[in-house]
């Protein structure tokens, strides 16, 4: 596949076959996503490749009170866990409503996060915290810098699956549970749940994404400065 289009149809999938991927298949996308670019070459990533059902499904149950929290919030108008954000009436949101998407959820079908254990591939991206140069780590606000080291690899996870016509998604909501999640996994204090990628073949593979064009989110010298291209 052409890198443009690869870049343009990689959207996130979570709708999945039945359809297994085997290991040699899996290997072969992590071989291609370990030259992901990445600070100081640390390769700060470990990978764990989750096949036993009792994992899977305490991810799945780390993962569901998280999700059902996030629609309240999106509900109640509100970016969910946004760092910037009104605290009181995010609390208010779950309290408000939470518990009852978890019983409508919990009567009918279930949808990917309710199903979040059957997922052909799960992938348990770590960071090792040792290995980050962080250089926000000091400031007066919620540090972010440390994932450009991880999260090209992430991407690129994502890109070698869809060379191999697969697709996936990147879930983050377990982080939120990150302690039991940890003990879970076997992951030591100095490593971080960086992500869980979810992975198989696409029930629909989408290929026209819908982005903000250029202009909308580029300006010249400035934040408030000019539209780039105007």
């Amino acid at each position: 596949m052409e890198l443009n289009e690869a870049l343009r149809t990689t959207g996130a999938v979570r709708e999945f076959t039945e359809e297994p991927v085997d290991d040699a298949t899996l290997a072969r996308i992590l071989d291609t996503a370990r030259f992901a670019p990445n600070g100081g070459n640390r390769q700060a990533w470990q990978v764990v490749v989750v096949k036993d059902p009792s994992i899977r499904r305490g991810l799945r149950d780390a993962y569901l009170p998280v999700w059902y929290d996030y629609l309240a919030i999106s509900a109640a108008g509100m970016t969910p866990f946004a760092p910037v954000t009104d605290r009181a009436a995010e609390q208010q949101a779950v309290e408000a409503s939470a518990s009852s998407i978890a019983a409508d959820a919990a009567a009918g079908p279930g949808g990917f996060a309710e199903h979040f254990d059957e997922v052909p591939v799960l992938l348990a991206v770590l960071a090792d915290l040792r290995s980050l140069a962080a250089v926000d780590r000091d400031l007066d606000r919620y540090t972010l810098v440390g994932g450009a080291s991880i999260y090209p690899f992430v991407w690129s996870l994502l890109l070698a699956a869809r060379a191999e016509g697969l697709g996936g998604v990147v879930n983050t909501m377990v982080i939120r549970r990150e302690p039991e999640v940890r003990a879970l996994l076997g992951v030591p204090d100095e490593v971080a749940i960086a992500a869980i990628v979810a992975m198989g073949h696409p029930v629909h593979q989408p290929t026209r994404l819908r982005r903000k064009a250029v202009a909308d989110f580029t300006t010249v010298d400035r934040f408030d400065g000019p539209a780039f291209g105007d």
